[in-house]
């Protein structure tokens, strides 16, 4: 269940971050309301990024075998 709320979390985070960048975009903020969308973009930003680094975690952990981890290089074909 933690999975599925982390996953949730990050989405949510993350659509709303692409709405605040969408809102700057437009230029049509005052001073005050552009640094007020940009403290909250750069808390989802952070909640994005550990996000990420959890799942990272995850995979290092999910390619270790014996002790070392096996990771090989990706190869788009």
């Amino acid at each position: 269940m933690a999975r599925k709320k982390n996953t949730a979390l990050f989405e949510e985070s993350l659509a709303e971050l692409e709405q605040i960048v969408e809102q700057m975009e437009q230029g049509d903020c005052s001073l005050e309301q552009s640094l007020q969308a940009f403290e909250r973009g750069i808390k989802l930003t952070r909640i994005c990024q550990k996000a990420l680094q959890e799942a990272e975690q995850k995979v290092h952990i999910l390619l270790e075998k014996d002790g070392q981890q096996t990771l090989e290089p990706y190869t788009h074909e």
